[in-house]
């Protein structure tokens, strides 16, 4: 399932695993190029073993080129919600939802409200371009969650 709203896009899929065994995934860095479903995620290059608010890491990335981030955890709530910017303080947010049957509902959100210049992230079209890479993701977690 996805939405959007002005100055975000998500989705959601349910994930045979309690939020505890996610979030333990989400919060390391080091396994994201395992889940990541744009293909631009390469490997953690400076990361703390766990993140936790205000932690500070380091992907080396490839989108055309290598690249990479230093980004910051700016939303942290244990088994709850996770979420990281880079110097485009554009957001990138994981919500998990325990479900009564032991499952969890998990929502990834792209948000740009908080962006140092917010047109700029729709002009290069990354909204929609991040919405079936976040579907992905969220494919690629519920494989790497039920491989373990």
């Amino acid at each position: 399932m996805a939405e959007s709203n002005t100055q975000q896009v998500s989705v959601e899929r349910i994930i045979d695993a309690p939020a505890a065994v996610i979030f333990s995934l989400l919060s390391d860095a080091a396994q994201h190029h395992l889940i990541d479903g744009s293909g631009t995620v390469r490997q953690a290059a400076k990361t703390p073993e766990k993140l936790f608010l205000g932690a500070k890491f380091s992907m080396g990335m490839r989108w055309g080129i290598p690249y990479r981030t230093a980004n910051e955890v700016v939303e942290f709530e244990q088994d709850l919600r996770i979420a990281w910017c880079h110097f485009g303080k554009h957001r990138w947010r994981y919500e998990l939802e325990s479900q009564a049957d032991g499952r969890t509902l998990v929502r990834e959100t792209f948000d740009w409200s908080t962006a140092v210049i917010p047109q700029v992230v729709e002009a290069i079209g990354a909204p929609k371009r991040n919405l079936p890479a976040m579907a992905k993701t969220l494919e690629r977690l519920a494989q790497v969650v039920a491989a373990r």
